[in-house]
């Protein structure tokens, strides 16, 4: 009497092991919705969306916008202004993407996600996804603020282009925190590994002044600067100028961002011990 062979079936979902598009994309909606209750559960979480961008634009309108515009011409410096901080809170928030990623792991709910049998990087998408969304209420806000302190944007489809073209930046920059999220022991270490890179790159760049008012070495940076052209960019979308140069270099970047660091941090959260 032979043996009976009983082979288990496999996961729902998955195929020889792997998972389908299908079965992907409804982990990743899932989890994006679990996200998204969790901010209605917690809404003091997004207190960093609606008061950044009115802090930011009436600190740097207010303070810096005479010096660098000239007294009393504070609404010139808002049409500049204003598309950089575009590009500055795509880098604050994706930093906290990394610093809330962390701390899931230290309270053990990824732990339990890379228990079930979902897609591990649904887990991060869904984490970008639901960013992604915080980061065009931000906008919203900033625009809003902007157009009240007397901005004016001469090409309505550039307005959303800048808006699209921030977006897909930002969620490159994510990836980054992600690894960071995965790979530190703390969120407060996060945090500062983030300012410790964030600042030279936020300032030494053309999101608050013209470079030609720089020094030359520091000129030389801000060319090479990403936030430089992504600000450039979003600038010349919403009110006219050469946009083919920054906007390809801008996708650049974060086509290369994404290439590099996506995999990495599906790697890293796939590994981690």
């Amino acid at each position: 009497m032979s043996a009976a062979t009983v082979t288990a079936a496999p996961a729902p979902g998955r195929a020889d092991g792997r998972i389908g598009l299908r079965a992907h994309l409804r982990h990743t909606s899932a989890l994006v919705r679990r996200n998204v209750l969790w901010i209605r559960q917690d809404p003091e979480s997004m207190f960093d969306v609606v008061l950044m961008p009115i802090v930011f634009t009436l600190l740097f309108v207010f303070v810096f916008g005479g010096a660098i515009a000239g007294k009393g011409n504070q609404d010139a410096y808002v049409n500049y202004v204003v598309p950089g901080l575009m590009a500055m809170m795509g880098m604050n928030l994706a930093m906290g993407v990394g610093t809330g990623f962390n701390q899931d792991f230290q309270t053990g709910v990824m732990d339990r996600f890379r228990s079930l049998p979902i897609a591990r990087s649904s887990v991060l998408i869904a984490k970008i996804v639901v960013e992604i969304g915080r980061m065009l209420v931000a906008s919203a806000i900033l625009l809003a603020v902007g157009f009240m302190l007397g901005m004016s944007v001469s090409n309505v489809p550039g307005l959303f282009a800048a808006i699209g073209i921030a977006m897909v930046f930002g969620s490159s920059i994510m990836w980054i925190f992600l690894t960071l999220g995965v790979v530190m022991k703390n969120a407060q270490a996060i945090q500062g590994m983030g300012f410790l890179v964030l600042m030279p790159l936020q300032f030494g760049s053309s999101i608050f002044a013209p470079p030609d008012s720089m020094p030359g070495w520091l000129q030389a940076f801000t060319d090479y600067n990403p936030l430089s052209t992504l600000a450039d960019a979003a600038r010349n979308l919403m009110n006219g100028g050469p946009v083919a140069h920054e906007v390809t270099i801008t996708l650049l970047w974060a086509v290369a961002i994404t290439v590099v660091m996506a995999p990495i941090a599906i790697h890293k959260f796939r590994t981690k011990a």
